[in-house]
């Protein structure tokens, strides 16, 4: 029924626009930065679930999204929605705007009808890109919205797309990149956690899953 009426939601050159997308994306990332993917079993097959991957860089929404065979939504902040061009493709492909500056309760209602009728919506929990590669802290954000949305989490480490796209480039570059989608957080464990331990747990998934694919990198 969820998932029947998100697809309702969209038209079908929005759908098709999305799978061209993907597609390009595809083809784009085992060209120029020989993509691997690990553990594609976990991504979940139906029902609403929140993404949290790690974050390296402006590729990381395009990466994620290319690994998972379901439409992916994602949380952008509000500023990037000021330059039309990049505000109509952001916008085609789903994006949610969050205003920081405010208090992001349209971004969070958005979220949650999106959750709630089975969708898969990323948000980074580290906050904004890495400056050096490296795992950041994690912040909070992401947890009511899991805990209200009754959904799991899906962790996802990306390593390689720093190399890509630093902060400080302007254009990316060739790199080589692997992705390692982690066995979900269930929505029953994170009703049975604190919020302290939920991101403990959530960290420590993201830790064991970013260095199996930074030795992985590291052999290539």
């Amino acid at each position: 029924m969820g998932k029947e009426h998100a697809m309702a939601e969209r038209s079908l050159a929005k759908k098709l626009w999305y799978d061209a997308i993907r597609v390009v994306a595809r083809l784009t990332g085992v060209c120029l930065f020989r993509i691997r993917v690990f553990g594609r079993e976990n991504w979940p097959t139906e029902g609403g679930g929140l993404v949290c991957p790690n974050h390296q860089s402006f590729l990381d929404p395009l990466l994620v999204g290319l690994t998972c065979e379901r439409r992916l939504n994602f949380l952008a902040r509000g500023s990037l929605f000021k330059f039309l061009p990049f505000r109509l493709l952001i916008s085609s492909l789903d994006a949610i705007p969050v205003e920081r500056e405010k208090s992001g309760l349209a971004g969070l209602k958005e979220t949650l009808k999106r959750l709630k009728r089975g969708e898969l919506v990323l948000i980074f929990p580290e906050g904004t890109r890495t400056s050096d590669g490296e795992l950041q802290p994690l912040k909070g954000g992401f947890i009511p919205m899991a805990r209200r949305g009754g959904v799991p989490i899906i962790p996802v480490a990306v390593d390689g797309a720093f190399d890509a796209w630093p902060r400080t480039a302007k254009f990316p570059r060739r790199s080589v990149i692997h992705i390692r989608i982690a066995p979900p957080i269930s929505a029953q464990m994170i009703q049975d956690l604190s919020d302290e331990e939920l991101l403990e747990e959530l960290e420590r998934r993201l830790e064991a899953a970013f260095s199996a694919i930074r030795v992985t990198r590291q052999r290539t």
